[in-house]
């Protein structure tokens, strides 16, 4: 029996498509619905250039003030991008207990946050929006794969087909 379900989303070209099964699920379980997006550290060239242009203590600043509320506008942007996408079913957002954002590895983030959650299922895209067509599992989907230990619901993208 499924109760919770938590839908990790890379916010891309399929995300729409891939929530659409995330809430047909949580529908037909009447199950609660959690949604995660992962935002990749940045990068060493990033955090050079940022050292380059800032003192130490804007630095500091920019990294714990500024991060939260990045976070919290990607949260804010994503739960208005699931608004618009449901038109006229806005019952559906009913069933979305909460939307995080969090920074690290994408697939150890989603895996975490399931951990956390005590969810019965992940649901997840088989590719984000630029991977390559030859490819047959993205990164991210192959790494859930691998570490989860719970059920994976895994959604082919259309364009793979």
């Amino acid at each position: 029996m499924l109760r919770s379900i938590l839908y990790a989303t890379d916010l891309g070209l399929y995300a729409p498509y891939v929530l659409q099964h995330a809430l047909a699920l949580a529908k037909a379980f009447q199950a609660e619905l959690y949604v995660v997006h992962a935002v990749e550290p940045m990068g060493l060239f990033a955090e050079s250039v940022l050292q380059t242009y800032l003192d130490e203590t804007t630095l500091q600043e920019l990294r714990s003030k500024g991060l939260a509320t990045v976070m919290a506008s990607i949260e804010q942007r994503v739960l208005e991008g699931f608004r618009d996408e449901m038109g006229e079913a806005q019952q559906d957002m009913q069933m979305i207990r909460s939307v995080r954002v969090v920074q690290g590895d994408p697939a150890q983030v989603i895996v975490e946050e399931a951990g956390k959650l005590g969810v019965d299922l992940l649901v997840v895209g088989s590719h984000s929006h630029g991977a390559a067509q030859d490819i047959p599992l993205g990164r991210t989907a192959a790494r859930v794969l691998q570490l989860s230990d719970k059920p994976v619901y895994l959604v082919p993208m259309l364009q793979h087909r």
